[in-house]
């Protein structure tokens, strides 16, 4: 859990989850959203790949992001626990 609060602090990170909501992109698509050089958005990537917020798949030479939502969904069950 802590590595999905961790990758949620950044800004970038939370408008690239945004952007996979709407639809899955290739790190390229991504990186042309935004004013930042391609490693920081494979940087970018890579924290939301390892808290499980983004998953991948290998189509030919590139690969595509997707948002993961159970990940989410369980983030929200753990807030509404807290609430309690």
């Amino acid at each position: 859990m802590n590595d999905v609060f961790k990758a949620l602090n950044d800004p970038a990170r939370r408008e690239i989850l945004k952007l996979l909501q709407k639809k899955d992109m290739t790190a390229g698509e991504i990186a042309a959203q935004f004013d930042m050089t391609a490693p920081s958005v494979s940087h970018h990537l890579d924290k939301l790949k390892r808290a499980g917020l983004v998953t991948t798949v290998k189509q030919g030479q590139f690969i595509r992001y997707s948002s993961n939502t159970s990940i989410i969904d369980e983030l929200l069950q753990y807030i509404i626990t807290l609430k309690k």
